[in-house]
């Protein structure tokens, strides 16, 4: 895929879970899933973001930001996180415009 962001991911039980969030939050995005074993590249083009809110939802409302960190064990792209999301793109004209109710 060229132009390629997004997270490398260890492997872990909720790995299934993390990957579901992030297709959730670009449902206009092509997104790939390289199994490479040891660990998963979940990638897209340009632009990639993961909520909060879509985490708790599949993974349960105790589910906090820092836990993805943890299982973050390299990106691709330029990286942006929050409380509430995480963003990877190649640069800052990568960012859609936010709609009215906050969403790409």
């Amino acid at each position: 895929m060229q132009d390629a962001v997004g997270p490398v991911l260890r492997m872990c039980d909720e790995l299934d879970l993390v990957i579901q969030s992030i297709v959730d939050d670009n449902p206009e995005q092509k997104i790939e899933v390289i199994d490479s074993g040891a660990y998963v590249r979940v990638q897209a083009p340009r632009f990639m973001r993961v909520t909060l809110a879509s985490l708790q939802r599949n993974l349960g409302d105790s589910f906090e930001m820092r836990q993805l960190g943890a299982m973050l064990s390299a990106f691709a792209g330029r990286i942006a996180t929050s409380t509430e999301e995480i963003t990877w793109t190649l640069g800052p004209s990568d960012v859609p415009a936010l709609g009215k109710d906050g969403a790409a």
